[in-house]
């Protein structure tokens, strides 16, 4: 959430940056009722200042044996007074908040302007895309060839957009995630966190899913729980109503977890295959960094994730995302997008990570904040979150770039001490 201060402050350039993500927000709701807050504040500022110098004249006038009655009457008018006006602040703050709760972050001013994805960045290009002296197969034709993937049940069982993994699918799965944490929690000092999956409405609010996205969200029966599109989710809600301790910053932290999604806004988009399920993995990354770290440390946090791909050997690029393609809750996002060379394109580089610096605007929501030294006042710290990496993304890209002529799949060296030593999936 924007800084209210800051919005009325500097409301041409707040809505300057707005519009370089495409948004043309008419704030006249949020100023009238910032307004009429600051109107009403200002006569309850008056009223206590009476109340004060009146209680200092019941004083005065009960120790020189004075009738203080009908000071003392007016007094308690006074005050069932500030109570109301004090009630109306509440209600003009809950219009302000209601407002600032759909405005999306600003981006950052090295962001790139732009429109939509048109207008990316390419940052930087790790390996070159493998050259195959035979067409090469989308993974959802692998997989079911080898027999570790089945769609056609998973449907059955559930609906469209699931898939069920079976014997050496389940296990590289299982491999991936392993390889993931392992290389996170020695190598890149994360700690790692097994959270809930299901969050209240608090927790989504905190890090910007609700109110905005809530047709993408699943929810239980009574609307009480939400399932986790993310373990963002729950990791950056850790320290909810927390003030951090000096010196505690940066954190960084690392889950696991299955992730559920509605995929609203998707019908029709990659409707084969494992790239948009409502079910899915993913090794997930969040740090908690004072303000004047947040940028160094959202390049390590991209590094990290990097280095996933890297050790897998799989073809990646890293674009920064321009001012129109960035999440709600990003003031600057960089996309890694893996090679996939079987797809109906003819292959080519499709996002498997999106590592984001909020600042404090979900630290504003969620009310973090940190001591810079031990008797500072507190401060909003920053949040930053992304994936380290998507697990069933990698998982196709694997099958993809990995496969053979005979359909069977090669496992990358990083992968085989956690299969085993199996060195090739073959059609079982």
């Amino acid at each position: 959430m924007l800084d209210a201060r800051m919005v009325r402050e500097n409301l041409k350039a707040v809505q300057g940056r707005l519009r370089d993500r495409g948004l043309d927000l008419d704030f006249g709701e949020f100023l009238a009722a910032d307004e009429s807050r600051r109107r009403v504040l200002t006569d309850v500022e008056q009223l206590k200042h009476r109340r004060n110098t009146a209680s200092e004249e019941v004083g005065r006038r009960k120790k020189a044996g004075e009738d203080a009655g009908a000071l003392i009457r007016e007094m308690r008018e006074v005050g069932d007074r500030i109570k109301a006006l004090d009630d109306e602040v509440r209600v003009h703050e809950e219009r302000m908040w209601q407002f600032l709760m759909t405005v999306p972050n600003l981006p950052h001013a090295s962001v790139p302007a732009g429109r939509d994805s048109g207008s990316n960045l390419e940052v930087r290009r790790w390996g070159e895309p493998r050259r195959f002296d035979f067409p090469p197969k989308p993974h959802w034709e692998l997989g079911e060839m080898l027999g570790i993937l089945d769609f056609e049940r998973a449907s059955r069982m559930s609906q469209a957009r699931f898939a069920v993994l079976k014997g050496a699918g389940a296990q590289l799965e299982r491999a991936l995630v392993n390889f993931m944490l392992d290389l996170h929690t020695k190598e890149h000092g994360y700690t790692e966190v097994f959270p809930p999956l299901l969050v209240n409405a608090a927790a989504m609010t905190g890090t910007g899913q609700l109110p905005k996205f809530a047709e993408d969200l699943f929810k239980t029966l009574d609307e009480s729980l939400y399932l986790i599109p993310t373990a963002e989710v729950p990791l950056t809600n850790l320290h909810r109503e927390e003030i951090l301790p000096p010196e505690v910053l940066p954190l960084s932290y690392v889950a696991f977890t299955p992730c559920f999604r509605r995929e609203a806004g998707s019908y029709g988009k990659d409707t084969r295959g494992l790239i948009r399920q409502h079910q899915f993995n993913k090794v997930e990354l969040v740090k908690f960094a004072a303000p004047s770290d947040s940028y160094a440390a959202l390049e390590q946090m991209t590094r990290d994730a990097e280095v996933v791909l890297q050790r897998l050997g799989l073809p990646h690029r890293t674009v920064v995302l321009c001012t129109g393609d960035m999440g709600f809750s990003a003031a600057k996002t960089y996309d890694l997008e893996v090679w996939l060379p079987g797809q109906s394109d003819g292959g080519g580089y499709r996002e498997i990570s999106s590592v984001s610096n909020c600042e404090a605007f979900q630290s504003r929501r969620a009310n973090i904040r940190y001591r810079p030294a031990p008797k500072a006042p507190a401060e909003y710290v920053h949040t930053l979150n992304g994936s380290g990496v998507a697990v069933g993304r990698t998982f196709l890209a694997v099958l993809e770039n990995y496969q053979e002529a005979d359909g069977s799949v090669v496992v990358p060296d990083a992968l085989r001490p956690y299969l085993g030593g199996l060195e090739r999936i073959r059609k079982s």
